[in-house]
């Protein structure tokens, strides 16, 4: 079934509270990979809590876009 923005919306807000496991292209052949739990949706993107204490920042923000265009790999645990 070819993905659209909105089924990827729907299948992140059914998934509020879940844990996950989020891979993101920071580069050229470079991916960095925080474990988290999905905290919040809006229109445009979702916002992960990320778990591990040594992260200096402790939450991030990606697009719907950036599922669809698979920049961010997110898996559910």
């Amino acid at each position: 079934m070819p993905m659209t923005l909105s089924t990827i919306k729907k299948e992140m807000e059914q998934n509020i509270g879940k844990k996950l496991v989020l891979t993101a292209q920071t580069g050229r052949k470079r991916h960095t990979e925080h474990s988290g739990v999905l905290s919040e949706t809006y229109p445009s993107i979702f916002i992960v809590d990320l778990e591990s204490d040594d992260n200096a920042y402790d939450r991030v923000s990606y697009s719907y876009a950036d599922i669809l265009t698979e920049t961010v790999a997110i898996e559910f645990v």
